[in-house]
């Protein structure tokens, strides 16, 4: 709970503080642009599209099933430790 409350507070600094810097500042206010995106990227962030992401989730989910697969196999089949 007390976690939660000073994170709260602490996003309320962050966030706030460009406000109270342009409060203070005499000159004319002065819109940030922001670069354009470029044309391959599906969105602003540029890391590509929701299907995109479930496309590598699908095949990372496939490859861990294969490699569990194969040490279950291999488990299987392992010859007995010698006992000495």
């Amino acid at each position: 709970m007390v976690n939660t409350l000073v994170a709260i507070g602490l996003g309320a600094v962050i966030a706030l503080s460009p406000l109270a810097a342009m409060a203070q500042s005499d000159g004319p206010m002065q819109v940030a642009q922001a670069a354009p995106a470029t044309p391959n990227s599906a969105h602003a962030g540029g890391g590509g599209s929701h299907r995109r992401h479930l496309r590598h989730s699908a095949n990372t989910h496939k490859e861990r099933a294969r490699a569990g697969a194969e040490h279950m196999r291999q488990m299987r089949m392992a010859p007995a430790a010698p006992k000495s």
